[in-house]
């Protein structure tokens, strides 16, 4: 006799899933009658399972808008297959690329909580030590709010992840003195990287140093990775908007070679 289907002996489990599935496909929070109306559940089986998922970082519950958004935690699970291996594989020759055409070091980044960690880094055939000189290793965690990756990455997730991300106003540390310092501060810093579609920071992890980021997207159109280069403050090998260009173009060729697309895209 065949076991019975999964969703008739865990009804619970089929229906969390079927709440972060819907969450996931908007673009806004969603109120919990919302939630159970769509999805066919008795409400009082939303809020439950709301409560146990908020619980666990799946889910923010928003007051203001008296809804719901995804959590810190189903953001990292949903990139967790492309942090590792497949990521790294796909991203190696599209960040080897890159610093052969800048002749700068370019890094591979990925947000884990509220730090960038690097997973590849790249130095160009014949770095130059005043343009290539950096801080930063594979496996390196540093602040994403203070890094040009870890920036490209926050700027598009929900509001809701980054505020869960950063409840009290002590978790924006500063490096060198500079940096963001309330939430507000930040929120304003990743409109304004959202809208131009890179981000930048100058001596914010390190004096003299200057990072440009830009983001990679999974087939959902979620941030996933980011790729960045920094150079020395006072030594620009090219012009910054050449710069722009190559880190958009190589991000756009990666995100492809993960099967992604851009906010918007098809």
């Amino acid at each position: 006799m065949p076991p019975p289907p999964a969703s008739s002996t865990s009804p619970a489990v089929g229906r969390a899933l079927d709440i972060l599935l819907l969450l996931a496909g908007r673009t806004g929070p969603v109120r919990a009658g919302v939630l159970a109306r769509e999805l066919g559940m008795p409400r009082s089986s939303a809020y439950h399972i709301l409560a146990v998922l908020a619980e666990r970082g799946f889910v923010t519950y928003l007051p203001g808008e008296r809804a719901y958004g995804l959590g810190v935690a189903a953001f990292e699970i949903g990139s967790a297959y492309l942090r590792h291996e497949p990521l790294e594989r796909l991203a190696q020759p599209v960040v080897r690329r890159l610093a052969g055409r800048l002749g700068q070091t370019v890094h591979l980044g990925v947000v884990y909580g509220a730090e960038t960690v690097y997973l590849l880094k790249e130095r160009p055939p014949r770095a130059s030590a005043a343009g290539t000189a950096l801080v930063t290793d594979i496996g390196v965690r540093l602040p994403a709010h203070l890094t040009a990756s870890g920036r490209a990455i926050l700027a598009r997730l929900p509001e809701a992840q980054v505020r869960a991300l950063y409840p009290r106003p002590g978790d924006l540390i500063t490096r060198t003195g500079r940096g963001p310092r309330s939430l507000a501060e930040l929120l304003d810093l990743l409109a304004a990287d959202r809208v131009r579609g890179w981000s930048e920071e100058t001596e914010l992890v390190s004096e003299g140093l200057r990072s440009l980021g830009t983001a990679v997207f999974d087939h959902h159109g979620h941030p996933v990775a980011a790729l960045s280069t920094t150079w020395r403050r006072h030594y620009a090998p090219h012009d910054p908007e050449r710069v722009r260009e190559e880190l958009g173009r190589a991000a756009a060729r990666l995100t492809s070679a993960v099967s992604g697309r851009a906010p918007g895209g098809g």
